[in-house]
């Protein structure tokens, strides 16, 4: 059962070099992600001198994201695992790859790196808003509360068939690039309803810049209900028992 192999572990994690590394992975994993996904929605705004949302836009979305979060990934993946999202070290907690230190230590480096990559924005672009995530018009909170946990299911299911089991073999080499499909195609579903988040860190990142907290509970408790059922399904009814006894409990 997944939650049996959960860890704590120990404040030390903090000071240990290869943790710090791995946070400074993922801390640059994240900048590079927010950066080139918040920044083509500002290009597009730019362009369309903050023209109404377009088909076109949403693809332009999706695409972006879709190709930036694959090179996230895949930079970060032998360093930290290239998780590049709270909700995805939040499911490997639960299915104790990976122990709640060494998780809060990326969940502050992945918070860091979305609030850096908005301000250089800021900077960049002379002063555009970093737009924070908002729900459309005629779309509750609940909702988008159900759009985020599917979405966010389905992303943390394919981290765990493709990065995470151990049965995954050559499949693992193409991890980044599921995960960034997944995500480009959930865009797709989901954005013009509450902005496809499936990551709370990119919803920090904007939301902090620009001030705007409006629903922002909807993209943490979406995320994290969805990320966690997903583990708990493929750890119980996918892993086969034992498969990880050599493997280190740190990292996936």
């Amino acid at each position: 059962m997944a939650i049996s192999r959960i860890a704590i572990g120990s404040a030390s994690e903090f000071g240990k070099a290869d943790a710090l590394k791995a946070a400074l992975a993922e801390f640059i994993s994240m900048l590079i992600f927010v950066f080139a996904g918040e920044g083509s929605g500002m290009a597009y705004n730019k362009l369309t001198d903050n023209g109404a949302a377009t088909p076109a836009g949403l693809v332009a979305a999706s695409l972006s994201h879709a190709f930036a979060l694959f090179v996230a990934v895949s930079v970060g993946a032998n360093i930290s695992g290239g998780h590049v999202n709270p909700a995805v070290t939040f499911g490997a907690f639960v299915g104790g790859h990976i122990t709640l230190v060494r998780g809060l230590l990326y969940w502050i480096a992945q918070l860091l790196g979305s609030v850096v990559a908005c301000l250089l924005l800021t900077i960049a672009t002379g002063g555009m808003e970093t737009s924070a995530f908002s729900l459309s018009s005629g779309v509750g909170a609940t909702n988008a509360l159900v759009f985020e946990i599917v979405m966010t299911f389905g992303l943390v299911y394919t981290v765990y068939a493709t990065a995470i089991d151990p049965k995954n073999g050559s499949l693992g080499t193409i991890a980044p690039i599921a995960i960034g499909f997944i995500v480009g195609a959930n865009i797709l579903a989901g954005g013009a309803f509450d902005g496809a988040s499936m990551n709370p860190a990119v919803s920090f990142g904007p939301a902090v810049v620009s001030w705007t907290w409006a629903n922002h509970w909807v993209y943490w408790a979406g995320p994290l209900i969805g990320s966690a059922i997903a583990a708990v399904v493929y750890e119980t009814f996918f892993i086969t028992p034992g498969s990880y006894e050599q493997l280190p409990v740190a990292d996936y």
